[in-house]
């Protein structure tokens, strides 16, 4: 199984040039199947765009949902349109809601949307305020005091289905792909080559799954995780641990990419 992996390809800032481009990066892979680890696009376009590359493309296509993807809307809204996008069509897997899926005998393959959930750096003193915040419905509709409870909630939710599906991977797994936006560790956020500092690690590490990972991680070392990530628009690669790798996908605005084939 050769599995395509692309990220924040913010589809919306796309013109037909780049999307042409973007196809052909796409078919020269060869792929059997395309993950896709959030910021396809934005508010109701994400679901017009998904169905525009599974009408394009002759394989299935696996997505989790990054922040902007949420744009517009509220979380539990989009979260559902993502589902009914999913059971309409037979080419479209939305993971965060998919239990592990069999890629090759002993490889499997799961995700979760994740979240910057305020855990990981120091909010309370941390000078970033994020889009997210004027323009996701859940954050507008409170108190901005409220907004790190929402944030841990979010990271919790995702750090839950994460536990969950891992608990559902069969005795014979050795190998593993987790499909997430937001990076797991400080140690996988990257900016121009180095790591996130307290001021954005709240908004850019889901320290919650990171936990989850590095727990299940220490406890089942047969396995190989490779996790896969973007949402910095920053290139990296992370070793947590002999058997957890953490890759880290670039992105740029109105130019959509590739990051890599990945043999399962």
């Amino acid at each position: 199984m050769r599995l395509l992996w692309a990220t924040d390809l913010h589809l919306n800032h796309a013109g037909l040039a780049a999307w042409d481009d973007w196809l052909s990066k796409v078919h020269d892979a060869a792929p059997d199947a395309l993950v896709i680890t959030g910021d396809i696009s934005e508010g109701e376009d994400v679901f017009f765009q998904l169905q525009r590359v599974v009408e394009t493309l002759d394989f299935d296509v696996y997505f989790v949902l990054g922040n902007h993807d949420f744009y517009s809307a509220s979380i539990a809204a989009t979260r559902q349109n993502a589902k009914l996008a999913a059971r309409d069509s037979r080419s479209l897997c939305y993971l965060s809601e998919s239990p592990p899926i069999e890629l090759s005998v002993d490889c499997y393959l799961l995700g979760v949307d994740g979240w910057g959930d305020a855990t990981v750096g120091d909010y309370e003193n941390s000078t970033v305020r994020l889009n997210d915040f004027l323009l996701i419905k859940d954050f507008r509709r409170v108190d901005p005091i409220s907004w790190p409870r929402l944030l841990n909630d979010e990271g919790n939710d995702s750090a839950q289905r994460l536990m969950s599906k891992l608990a559902q991977l069969p005795e014979h797994c050795r190998r593993v792909v987790i499909a997430t936006h937001v990076p797991p560790f400080r140690e996988a956020c990257w900016y121009q080559g180095k790591t996130t500092d307290d001021n954005w690690a709240p908004f850019f590490v889901c320290g919650q799954v990171g936990d989850v990972l590095r727990r299940f991680a220490n406890s089942n070392p047969q396995i190989e995780f490779t996790v896969l990530c973007g949402h910095t628009h920053h290139k990296g690669e992370a070793e947590l641990a002999n058997n957890l790798r953490v890759l880290t996908g670039a992105a740029e605005y109105g130019a959509p990419s590739v990051e890599c084939v990945l043999d399962c």
